[in-house]
């Protein structure tokens, strides 16, 4: 049988190579960690690396800590700061989220439990689609609950002034990435004055809805990708909010309470039907009433009215994103990401297709498509 070699880890800057080494050496002994066993684990659209390392030390064994994780943050491209301080107001709320065990700021390393190898993207049944009768629900459903029942115990714990505020400059900065990456330097288009307008007008309108919603705590960018399906060891006597870990949570916010059940349901990497879309979101509703979240009185007894909010706040995440993904294309290098943008303008579409205020921008998307 072929042996499969791990990836090695490779260092664009030889000193934080022999940094990092020191460091780990240190960890290593305190915490009973294998250096030798070392290999890559994650990375993501930021500066920031993952790796996992083996323990040796029979006491984690037993508590089922078998393995670590490290964290490679340049500080001067990565405030790990807001990292350090949202995972204790995470494990606080009841989450299950990675526990800090070593954090050199100066540096920008940081050892954390593991929390596993899966994420909830990698164990869905992305084949199953939806299908409903009154016997049989989607396959998927229990994950989807587990990740709502995380949620509602993130936003139960919201207090303002904790984190910082989702408001409308925070808002119209993140729209103006659409047009200044995405139809600026990706489309390679200039709007006239009319389109200029259109898009105004449009984002206008997209903000006034989205400060509208009660304010909670928003984790920024909930979905599948982020959460965790965990080692078998951390769900013993786990409560409903602990079955699935949250990760990537360090832009954390303080704003609208449709911002995460809009980023869990309108994926960046997966699509569902409208009706599987409907169901879970309809389950969010029913769950942040009964928890006793807060709710706009036409959202109590209207679940019409509180979807039209989800979907527009949606919008407002789907034309960052798609300004996002262009400037990591095109700025950072990282090409992957763009081949997604399908998936959002598609999301884009159906939210303009479904609001007559939302028709000239629906127009606007098609000509910027369009043009060559």
């Amino acid at each position: 049988m072929l042996e499969t070699q791990t990836p090695a880890i490779v260092w664009a800057d030889p000193q934080r190579e022999v940094l990092f080494g020191t460091w780990l050496s240190h960890q290593a002994a305190q915490h009973h960690l294998n250096p030798a066993s070392l290999r890559p684990a994650s990375a993501d659209a930021s500066f920031r690396r993952y790796f996992r390392i083996n323990s040796t030390g029979t006491d984690q064994a037993q508590q089922g800590l078998t393995s670590f994780i490290l964290m490679d943050a340049p500080p001067d491209k990565e405030d790990s700061e807001p990292f350090v301080r949202i995972a204790k107001l995470m494990q606080s709320a009841g989450l299950l989220a990675p526990h800090i065990l070593n954090w050199n700021a100066a540096h920008g390393f940081m050892l954390l439990t593991d929390l596993g190898t899966k994420t909830m993207l990698d164990v869905l049944d992305k084949q199953a689609g939806y299908e409903h009768t009154s016997s049989t629900v989607s396959s998927n459903l229990p994950l989807y609950d587990q990740a709502l029942d995380a949620l509602v115990a993130w936003q139960l714990a919201s207090k303002p002034a904790v984190l910082p505020p989702y408001d409308e400059a925070l808002l119209r900065r993140e729209l103006q990435l659409f047009p200044d990456w995405y139809i600026t330097k990706h489309r390679g288009m200039l709007l006239n004055t009319r389109q200029q307008a259109i898009l105004d007008k449009a984002f206008s309108s997209i903000v006034s809805s989205n400060l509208a919603s009660p304010s909670v705590f928003v984790h920024r960018d909930y979905m599948p990708r982020n959460l965790m399906a965990p080692y078998p060891e951390l769900l013993k006597n786990a409560k409903p909010e602990q079955m699935l870990g949250v990760l990537d949570f360090q832009d954390a916010v303080y704003g609208p309470i449709t911002y995460d059940i809009a980023s869990l349901m309108r994926d960046a990497f997966l699509s569902w039907e409208e009706d599987f879309v409907l169901d879970v979101t309809i389950r969010y509703w029913q769950k942040a009433k009964a928890a006793g979240l807060p709710m706009l009185d036409e959202w109590q007894d209207d679940f019409g009215a509180f979807y039209k909010a989800v979907e527009w706040m949606g919008l407002q995440r789907h034309l960052k994103i798609l300004g996002i993904f262009a400037r990591l294309t095109l700025r950072d290098g990282k090409p992957k990401y763009l081949a997604d943008t399908p998936r959002f303008i598609a999301y884009v579409r159906s939210t303009c297709n479904r609001y007559i205020e939302l028709k000239p921008l629906l127009r606007l998307v098609d000509e910027i498509e369009a043009a060559k």
